[in-house]
């Protein structure tokens, strides 16, 4: 990997660029870095270190637990709580917001995260992630709720890492989209996709086909369309994949275009909405668009979102520009 770029250095470099920058960021993003190379080995070593199977237990939203997401959220948390670069953390697995233990100092952003996005197929060897958030949050404060609740366009970066055939990282602060390779021989992140974008047209879509009778009518009419193929009002064939992992959905999206619905579906009237707001579809919507696509609702743009609680969960419509335009368009037709 003679003359690669690693992450750090590239974000010590963007931040060169900024006067008030202090390098807080780029600590808390190493720490990050940290603990999702911790993940990657034990993901990796599965079944060797007798990771893998059922924790019998359920999270705060009745999902039964994996030993994986369990030990994935205590590694993010351990290597977060110390470093003085956060105020607080918000996890999928944990009910209410994570406090920093009163022995260390507490710092200026919050971070939200799902430590192990798809975490149910891990027992069958298909790709898992870790989706992450930051946000800014008023010094000197002992964060509430109340804090963590902001619209997505005010995150300050957001990325996930990919544990697959290899380890990778896509990260966004505001200013495009890059993707990092972790090289094993070395430990480190280093640049192999940089300025990552979206093609606005693609041929294929990703969603749960046996979700469909719940669905509501635009999306019905979209799917039935792509479905039609070149005898349709396409006039074109679509592909359609699943993985069934958030993580690598999108990054199929980003590598190659490609449109991915979570739709609003009527199957369990508490759960309308499958993915989670502040720490699943905020970082996401913060990639797509940074790539040049679009995230909504199919009523509304994902980043507009006033939050009303950490673990909320929101209809997800991403990917290609001019598929998802199409979808909403759908949607506000009634």
């Amino acid at each position: 990997m003679t003359n690669k770029v690693t992450l750090t250095q590239f974000i010590i470099e963007q931040q060169r660029g900024l006067p008030d920058a202090s390098g807080t960021f780029t600590l808390l993003l190493n720490n990050i870095v940290t603990a999702c190379k911790q993940i990657s080995r034990k993901v990796n070593c599965g079944q060797l270190i007798d990771v893998l199977g059922s924790a019998e237990s359920e999270n705060v939203q009745g999902e039964v637990q994996k030993k994986l997401d369990i030990i994935t959220n205590d590694i993010m948390v351990n290597a977060l709580n110390w470093t003085g670069q956060l105020a607080g953390m918000a996890s999928e697995e944990i009910d209410g917001i994570i406090p920093i233990p009163a022995q260390y100092p507490k710092g200026k952003y919050l971070a939200l995260f799902d430590p192990l996005d798809g975490s149910s197929n891990i027992d069958i060897n298909l790709a898992v992630g870790t989706i992450f958030s930051i946000l800014r949050c008023r010094e000197g404060i002992e964060p509430e709720v109340e804090d963590f609740l902001r619209k997505g366009a005010e995150q300050v970066c957001a990325g996930f890492v990919l544990y697959g055939p290899s380890t990778m990282m896509v990260l966004t602060t505001g200013h495009g989209v890059n993707g990092f390779t972790l090289d094993q021989d070395v430990g480190e992140f280093v640049l192999t996709h940089p300025d990552m974008r979206i093609p606005e047209e693609t041929s294929e879509f990703a969603i749960n086909m046996s979700n469909q009778r719940f669905w509501e009518p635009p999306v019905q009419r979209y799917i039935d369309e792509c479905l039609q193929g070149t005898e349709g009002v396409r006039g074109k064939d679509f592909n359609m994949r699943w993985v069934g992992t958030l993580v690598a959905d999108v990054y199929r999206i980003l590598t190659r275009g490609g449109v991915f619905l979570y739709p609003l579906d009527n199957r369990d009237p508490n759960k309308p909405a499958k993915l989670r707001l502040m720490y699943e579809a905020n970082p996401m919507a913060f990639i797509i668009e940074q790539a040049g696509g679009a995230c909504s609702t199919g009523r509304e743009r994902i980043l507009d979102i006033k939050p009303t609680g950490i673990h909320q969960r929101v209809p997800v419509v991403l990917g290609s520009k001019k598929e998802v335009e199409r979808i909403v368009s759908y949607h506000l037709q009634g």
